[in-house]
């Protein structure tokens, strides 16, 4: 009998539950598809060790975190539900059922709402993780060759687990509410609105408007300061104590707006007297002054929210997809390995700060060396048994660089001053200066000043353009090259310098531009993720053997040979500890980074599938979170106002003008929030691609087209579905009028 009862409930108030039902549907959703990533990334044929094991637990761990925001979501929902539902719940204790029974029939309508939620919430979860491989497969630039439908019990029992939790805590709330709340209550709730506060519309306007000043004072100081990641060590501080500050002039600010708009609703919209007396513009306006003095703390914490989502998505996915575009551009050759030399500055900093007798065994470099011939040592041995037989020689030979190489070229980079000197001769800020521009924040807080441009052999770089299928380009003795391999502003003020004819002054030689372009395809000195070439002014051979400069560092660029399967190539050296080099007995240097450009690939693959799967996981969930709790909320105050639109159809009232009336309300709730964290999303955005623009030109065309798409089936559906579910909730009331 309960149970049928039960069922019957469910039925007939199927509207007060579609919230709550379209939530955690949602939630099972992605919660489903999202933990089977370990499954998709073997079925996309992606053979990175690891990646799988990493991604699943990345997010296997974030789902936790989102279940509580998913949890405090059915809470609030729930409320919505029991205070729709209390003199239904009363009128049962009316007719002689006992509280146990009322609450049993409670728990039997959790239970089928969640049974039908979840059941829904893993059909689709389980369609979209069948959807989600194919994109894992491109975001990882893979082929699937033999698809398969899948099913993961890890996915099925982690999302169950986190269900049956908010299950819990959802029927323990309601059971509460029953025990505790009088019966006089349950039946006087629905005559029982919220109480409304009015405030002085004339001090709401001055809080409005110091919340709109507050919040442009943040732009402004954001779009002049940046984020403080590019501030020296000895201005850190300073810089973070100065962003704290703009973070929270835009979060009071944020605040204000939303607690002054009711009083700066009313007072423009009097203003338009045309259309303040049209219809029922006056009681919508009333209507929306009123709610939002209850709501403003909530609408400020949505629209920051909503910053946080939209900026994280679109900004971390951009910021993958600059560096997947650039990898080809990064990554010259099938290996690389650089050698850094001893400068003054290092040797100084050894005998002061770390360790006398270890600057003793060290000299200053005055030459560079040849790594192709220098390049051997030892197999490592570490805890890679497994890997040792491509890589070891049971007779002890040592590996040697001409097992593999096939074409390689060495670029050796030299500091613009003379061995021993300090001051460089080509910097930044001189370069601007001649030009009248100002220096891009990309060298902004960083030592470009101290350490200067490099400076590169014409011969090396000729020899790298030849490597990468490029004609060589002709330096004369009084010319130069500038290149530049990190794109965005840097080879935009490069190309304007040299387009615009200044001369460099290097060694007391003038020299002029041998183009009007910097080079950005072929400038690349060794495999990286995000650049390795800051700037580098290539001369002539026969006038840098003349300027004795400090050599700064080495990188050996090495293509296989041909026909020789590159994962071998790879497995046969990279795991070997090179020998130290020695100049009478002491190292003029220390080898750098080793980097493989299959392993550079796998890398950027890994964080850009990372990024991108973690950037909409979080943006959707909150988006999901902010659309719901708006929508329970404006369903909330339709509940309270059914008196209201009542009265409105008793006094002759078209219906069609008060369904207008509510949609105009919840259009405002919906959009000002989403408008306000729009706006604080575009001034970071801007400051964040000026600071990644140091990597390349970042575009988030794309990227945005796909957060909207995403965002407003979310946001909108919600939208949609709150407008009819309230159409129907005041077609209820007024229909009560002609039942009277």
């Amino acid at each position: 009998m309960l149970c049928k009862l039960a069922w019957g409930n469910v039925r007939r108030a199927g509207r007060d539950y579609l919230v709550y039902l379209l939530t955690l549907t949602l939630g099972v959703t992605v919660f489903y598809a999202f933990n089977t990533i370990s499954m998709q990334v073997d079925i996309a044929g992606i053979d990175e060790e690891g990646l799988a094991q990493v991604m699943g637990s990345m997010l296997g761990d974030l789902t936790y975190f989102l279940a509580g925001v998913m949890a405090f979501l059915m809470v609030y929902a729930n409320n919505f539900i029991m205070k729709r539902r209390k003199k239904e719940f009363g009128l049962y204790q009316v007719l002689g059922m006992g509280r146990g029974r009322v609450a049993t029939i409670m728990a039997l309508e959790t239970v089928i709402v969640s049974v039908v939620a979840f059941v829904a919430g893993i059909v689709l979860g389980v369609g979209l993780s069948q959807l989600m491989t194919f994109f894992t497969a491109s975001l990882f630039k893979t082929q699937i060759a033999n698809f398969r439908f899948f099913f993961s019990m890890h996915a099925f029992n982690l999302t169950l687990a986190c269900m049956l939790v908010m299950f819990v805590l959802t029927l323990l709330l309601n059971l509460r509410a029953v025990r505790r709340t009088k019966l006089i209550e349950l039946m006087g709730a629905e005559r029982r609105n919220e109480t409304i506060k009015t405030r002085n519309p004339w001090i709401a306007i001055a809080i409005f408007a110091v919340g709109v000043v507050l919040v442009g004072v943040a732009y402004y100081r954001l779009l002049r300061d940046g984020f403080p990641l590019t501030a020296t060590d000895s201005k850190l501080q300073e810089a973070m104590n100065q962003f704290g500050i703009t973070t929270a002039m835009v979060t009071v600010g944020t605040f204000a707006l939303f607690w002054g708009l009711s009083g700066m609703l009313i007072k423009l919209l009097q203003s338009l007297r045309g259309v303040y007396w049209r219809g029922l513009n006056m009681f919508t306006v009333r209507q929306l002054a009123a709610k939002v003095n209850t709501v403003c703390f909530s609408m400020g914490v949505i629209a920051m929210i909503l910053f946080l989502a939209i900026t994280s998505v679109t900004c971390g996915m951009s910021i993958a997809s600059v560096m997947n575009e650039n990898l080809e551009r990064y990554n010259p050759a099938d290996m690389s390995q650089t050698y850094v030399y001893y400068t003054p500055d290092t040797l100084d900093y050894y005998k002061e700060y770390v360790n006398p007798s270890e600057a003793d065994r060290m000299v200053l470099a005055d030459s560079t060396v040849d790594l192709y011939s220098a390049w051997h040592g030892d197999p490592w041995h570490g805890d890679r048994k497994d890997k040792l037989a491509d890589n070891n020689d049971e007779t002890g030979k040592k590996v040697n660089i001409a097992d593999v190489a096939g074409e390689h070229v060495q670029i050796d980079s030299y500091l613009s001053y003379p061995l021993g000197g300090s001051n460089p001769s080509v910097i930044p800020s001189e370069m601007c200066k001649t030009m009248g521009e100002k220096l891009p924040k990309a060298f902004e807080g960083s030592n470009a000043d101290m350490t200067g441009l490099s400076v590169t052999p014409a011969s090396q770089y000729n020899k790298l353009r030849q490597m990468m299928g490029e004609e060589p380009v002709s330096i004369g003795r009084d010319q130069y090259l500038l290149t530049c391999d990190m794109g965005g502003e840097l080879v935009d003020l490069y190309t304007k310098y040299m387009a615009g004819g200044h001369a460099l002054t290097l060694g007391g030689h003038t020299l002029k531009p041998a183009t009007d372009k910097s080079d950005e395809d072929t400038a690349a000195i060794a495999n990286s993720a995000m650049g390795s070439n800051g700037g580098t002014v290539v001369v002539a051979d026969e006038l840098l053997s003349q300027l004795n400069l400090q050599p700064y560092s080495s990188s050996l660029l090495v293509n296989y040979k041909q026909g020789m399967d590159t994962t071998e190539a790879d497995e046969s050296i990279k795991y070997t500890v090179l020998d130290n080099l020695l100049v009478d007995g002491k190292e003029p240097g220390s080898w750098g980074i080793f980097i493989t450009r299959s392993e550079m690939y796998a890398q950027a693959a890994q964080m850009n599938g990372l990024i991108s799967y973690l950037a909409i996981y979080i943006g959707f969930v909150l988006v999901v979170a902010c659309a719901a709790i708006l929508s329970i909320q404006q369903l909330s105050n339709v509940a309270d106002g059914s008196r209201s639109y009542r009265v409105l159809a008793q006094i002759g009232c078209d219906d069609r003008q008060i369904r207008h009336s509510v949609m105009a309300q919840q259009a405002v709730f919906f959009l000002f929030p989403l408008a306000v964290g729009l706006a604080h999303s575009f001034v970071a955005l801007k400051v964040i691609i000026e600071l990644v623009s140091i990597f390349g030109n970042m575009s988030i065309g794309g990227t945005v087209g796909l957060t909207c798409a995403i965002f407003l089936a979310a946001y909108g559906g919600y939208f949609l579905v709150t407008y009819l579910m309230s159409a129907g909730m005041v077609q209820a009331a007024i229909a009560t009028r002609y039942s009277e």
